[in-house]
C-alpha cells in the first residue's frame, strides 16, 4: 500500500501549475485519495531561464523537459506533467507517454491591439509570436506583416502587448481558458486555416516504463481519444523530424472508432507548403500520421526543408 505521497514534476509557471494541479484532481477523484498523497515539485527548466531567444536557438523542445526527466529516470519523481506540444518525439530511454487528460480547445487565440482580427491588422502591423508554425502561417496568410520572436510566460506577453511592444500576439487558446483567461482573445482562428501544432490543447503525463505501480494509477486517468489523436499527430511530426526548428501542423480528430487527421509543412517565410489528409481505423493511429508525414516529405522533396536548417 502506498504510504508516501506520489511525487508529481512539472515547471512553475502558472500555466504548468494549473495543468499540475488539474492532474492531482483527476488522480484524487479516479482513486479516492486525499490530496496529501500528490506532491508537486516544480523545476525550473533551461526554457524557462532563458527567453530573449528562440527556442531554435538554444536547442528546442527537449529545454523544457530536461530537467524533469533527469529526476524522472532517478527516481526522484514519480510522474511528470508537461504540454503535449511542448514534448520532443524521441524520449529518453526508460520514460514514455502513459496518459494523457481530455483535450482542451486545439485552436489559436489571437489577442490584437491594433484590430481584433488577424485578416483586420493595418499593413505592416507588428505581430510577436515564439512559434516557427504560427510565423509562418501568419506570413502565408498576410505577407506585408512585420512577424517577430517574442517569447515569455502567458502574463509577460500580455503585459507586452499592452504596452505596446507589438500590435498582436497568438496564444494557445487551451492555455488561456486553463489560466481562466478565456476573454482575453479578440479572435479564434479556425484550424481549417489556421491549422494548431502537433498535441496543441493536450496535457500528457510521462513515466517510466515497467513501474507498475505508477503506471496502473495513471491509467484510471487516460483519456483513450486524446490518446490516439496525439499519437497520430506525434507519429506525423517524428516523420519528419520535427522540432523548434520547423514550421509544422497537424490536428487529428478521434471519433467512433476512426481517426482524420489534416497535416501542413511550411517554409518559414509562408511562401511555400504542402498539406495532407488522411483517415482511417483509430487503433491505426500512430500509422495513418507517420505515413502522412513520409508522403508530404516525398511530395515537397528533398529542396524544401533546405529552408529549414
Amino acid at each position: 500500500m502506498q504510504t508516501k505521497p506520489f511525487r508529481i514534476g512539472t515547471r512553475g509557471s502558472p500555466l504548468a501549475l494549473a495543468q499540475a494541479y488539474e492532474t492531482r484532481s483527476r488522480l484524487m477523484a479516479a482513486h479516492g485519495l486525499p490530496e496529501e498523497m500528490f506532491e508537486i515539485v516544480a523545476l525550473t527548466t533551461k526554457g524557462d531561464r532563458i527567453t530573449d531567444r528562440s527556442l531554435a536557438e538554444i536547442g528546442g523542445k527537449g529545454l523544457f523537459t530536461a530537467e524533469l526527466e533527469e529526476q524522472l529516470a532517478s527516481g526522484e519523481l514519480d510522474f511528470a506533467v508537461h504540454s503535449s506540444k511542448d514534448m520532443p518525439t524521441v524520449l529518453p530511454d526508460g520514460l514514455f507517454l502513459s496518459a494523457f487528460l481530455p483535450r482542451e480547445d486545439v485552436r489559436d487565440a489571437f489577442v490584437g491591439a491594433a484590430a481584433p482580427r488577424l485578416v483586420e491588422l493595418p499593413e505592416g502591423a507588428t505581430v510577436g509570436s515564439s512559434s516557427l508554425r504560427r510565423q509562418a502561417l501568419i506570413r502565408r496568410l498576410r505577407p506585408d506583416l512585420n512577424v517577430i520572436t517574442f517569447r515569455g510566460l502567458v502574463d509577460t506577453r500580455l503585459r507586452k502587448l499592452a504596452e505596446g511592444h507589438v500590435d498582436a500576439t497568438l496564444l494557445a487558446f487551451a492555455g488561456l481558458k486553463r489560466l481562466g483567461k478565456q476573454d482575453v482573445p479578440t479572435e479564434l482562428l479556425d484550424p481549417r486555416d489556421f491549422p494548431p501544432a502537433p498535441a496543441q490543447g493536450a496535457i500528457c503525463i510521462e513515466s517510466r516504463i515497467g513501474d507498475k505501480r505508477v503506471n496502473t494509477l495513471l491509467e484510471a486517468i487516460n483519456d483513450r481519444t486524446t490518446h490516439n489523436a496525439v499519437t497520430c499527430e506525434r507519429a506525423f511530426l517524428g516523420a519528419l523530424d520535427g522540432s523548434c526548428r520547423t514550421p509544422i501542423a497537424g490536428h487529428a480528430i478521434s471519433e467512433g472508432g476512426k481517426i482524420g487527421f489534416y497535416g501542413m509543412i511550411l517554409t518559414p517565410d509562408g511562401s511555400r507548403f504542402h498539406d495532407i489528409s488522411s483517415e482511417g481505423s483509430a487503433t491505426d493511429a500512430e500509422r495513418i500520421g507517420r505515413n502522412a508525414g513520409e508522403a508530404v516529405r516525398a511530395t515537397a522533396g528533398t529542396g524544401f526543408f533546405e529552408s529549414w536548417s
